[in-house]
């Protein structure tokens, strides 16, 4: 049996290889995951939704991907979403979807290109991980919301079962410097028996 993208994608690598990983996914990828039940996009959105009032508000899709996250949040109500990812070859196919008011690449070292508060909303969903963005980048999405803004996120497994995840998470709640709202255990890609768990957090 050759072995798939999901197979692969939870190794750990550097930012380039990172980068080139998710180029040659970009045309397989939802078909691949999507074909293993991926529940993760409709289940952050749904946990956004029920603290949002403005729903025209924009949302910072961070590491959109090939917009699968970006469909979810508009099915879930969300209008004006912008995306960014560091791998042009996703963001091509989640132009095509129609859903972004813009699409950015952004380097997988680099800082994020806007102002602290630009975004009273971020998501960053199925991003942070083993294969994907690390720990760290909990920190630099936290620190790019102002007093009030709100992320959503998620840890699939192979996250959880490091502590280092949550802890990022920790440091943030037991000092008061934010609130969690919301943190469920679920169906990540039920085809491969992988969960997640979801959670929504504002900064204080």
């Amino acid at each position: 049996m050759s072995e798939t993208f999901l197979d692969k994608v939870y190794d750990a690598r550097d930012a380039d290889s990172t980068r080139r990983l998710y180029d040659d996914w970009s045309d397989s990828y939802d078909s691949e995951v999507t074909g293993q039940g991926y529940a993760t996009p409709g289940r952050c959105a749904e946990a956004l939704a029920s603290f949002t009032q403005d729903f025209a508000a924009p949302v910072l899709d961070f590491g959109c991907g090939t917009g699968l996250s970006g469909e979810a949040l508009t099915a879930a109500g969300f209008t004006t979403i912008d995306g960014l990812d560091l791998s042009q070859e996703m963001l091509d196919n989640a132009a095509a979807k129609g859903v972004y008011r813009s699409l950015r690449r952004i380097d997988a070292d680099g800082a994020l290109s806007f102002p602290t508060g630009s975004y009273d909303t971020i998501a960053a969903i199925g991003v942070i991980g083993a294969g994907a963005a690390p720990v760290s980048m909990f920190h630099v999405l936290m620190n790019a919301l102002g007093s009030g803004g709100k992320l959503v996120f998620s840890y699939n497994d192979h996250a959880l079962e490091d502590p280092a995840y949550e802890a990022a998470l920790c440091e943030w709640v037991d000092c008061g410097a934010a609130r969690l709202l919301f943190r469920e255990h679920g169906p990540h890609l039920p085809g491969i028996d992988l969960k997640s768990n979801v959670y929504v957090v504002e900064k204080m």
